[in-house]
């Protein structure tokens, strides 16, 4: 049964919204608070940070509640956060709107997973977490690049309004769309705890902050990067985030069908892009045609990289799937964190034309992390 896959989805898609919405308008909101890039950047860097810091904690607090009920109150915070954003407060103001529903969304996440999967089969679980995870995808070709578009247009402060739109539209499907949801039997938190015991869980922990990392530490300047190396105007822009998320929504279902036949092949796949894609945009150069087709490469390679993530970390941990998702959300946040702020840092201090190189070099530091649990398991196989 689908259709609590797909309520998932729809959930996902107004959070997806609200988090990585900004992407597209920092230019614009550093322009009105006459602050930096990097600064503006904080807003998304510190959402990234609260959920991983606090992501495992909170979802183990939130166990044992009805998850319609969380589901609905995460989603009623995010309209909120849309709603206050859209009338252009003090920076402070709009950076504590923007942090109060990170505190949410990793158990949203693992909330949404474990109802997508309870009525399914368990040799469709991973095409089940797909369809979930799929949201990523299509707000980055429908709400994300609409919402840009608008600013573009407009001003910055219609985006957030389409990000209270999103929200609340999520908000409907789950009141409407699902049972009540009480926990029949709670996990004791020391049996779940007991996976961070495993070697094999904390190396595919590594691994997930290294390949976000990777990714965001070019992506979230995905803007400024188009703006200043290839010479795209705003409007151009909204067109790039389309083109990416197009292809990204046909990627997510392409990972979720791979991923039931090979966690592993399917993780590194999609993680060659770290590699690929910077040393394409570098010899894409000022050829236009060129880079859209690296773009569309780019949302192909990089749309899936938090369901590859979180389904190679549940692997190493499937007898406790909620909080394992739960970490992979917060190792998947570090690396949203620690991107964005290093990519900042490299902006300010060289130049964003070599963020890019910066994906490469963490993109290494991830297939060293599958290598090392590759060689574990095979240790752990011989001694069996």
């Amino acid at each position: 049964m689908k259709k609590y896959a797909y309520i998932g989805c729809i959930g996902f898609l107004g959070i997806i919204t609200t988090e990585f919405g900004v992407i597209g308008i920092l230019p614009q909101i550093a322009e009105y608070y006459n602050i930096s890039i990097d600064k503006a950047g904080i807003l998304l860097s510190a959402f990234a940070l609260v959920i991983a810091l606090t992501g495992p904690f909170m979802t183990l607090l939130f166990s044992g509640f009805d998850r319609k009920k969380i589901m609905f109150t995460t989603l009623f915070i995010f309209l909120i956060t849309g709603v206050v954003s859209s009338f252009s407060p003090p920076f402070w103001l709009l950076m504590l709107v923007r942090i109060l529903p990170a505190f949410l969304q990793p158990v949203y996440i693992a909330m949404a997973l474990s109802v997508a999967v309870s009525k399914g089969n368990k040799s469709n679980e991973n095409e089940l977490m797909s369809i979930v995870f799929s949201g990523i995808a299509i707000a980055m070709v429908t709400t994300v690049p609409f919402a840009t578009y608008i600013a573009s247009k407009l001003t910055w402060e219609y985006s957030f309004m389409i990000q209270a739109l999103v929200s609340f539209i999520a908000l409907c499907f789950i009141y409407f769309g699902l049972p009540n949801m009480p926990v029949k039997e709670k996990k004791s938190y020391g049996s779940q705890i007991q996976i961070l015991k495993k070697p094999t869980f904390i190396i595919s922990s590594a691994m997930n902050f290294f390949m976000i990392s990777a990714w965001f530490s070019m992506y979230s300047y995905f803007a400024e990067y188009l703006n200043k190396t290839k010479e795209m105007d705003n409007t151009m822009v909204s067109y790039m985030l389309f083109i990416f998320g197009i292809v990204g929504v046909l990627a997510s279902f392409v990972s979720g069908k791979m991923l039931n036949k090979n966690v592993k092949k399917t993780t590194l796949f999609f993680l060659s892009g770290t590699f690929i894609i910077p040393i394409l945009l570098h010899f894409s150069g000022g050829n236009t045609w060129a880079t859209i087709a690296v773009v569309a490469l780019w949302g192909f390679l990089y749309s899936p990289s938090f369901l590859n993530a979180s389904t190679y970390m549940i692997s190493s941990a499937p007898e406790a799937m909620e909080f394992a998702n739960s970490l992979a959300t917060s190792f998947g946040n570090l690396g949203v964190t620690i991107g964005t702020t290093i990519g900042g840092l490299v902006i300010v201090q060289y130049g964003v034309e070599y963020t890019p190189w910066l994906t490469l070099v963490f993109g290494i530091l991830a297939i060293l992390m599958m290598g090392i649990r590759h060689k574990i398991e095979t240790f752990q196989k011989s001694n069996r």
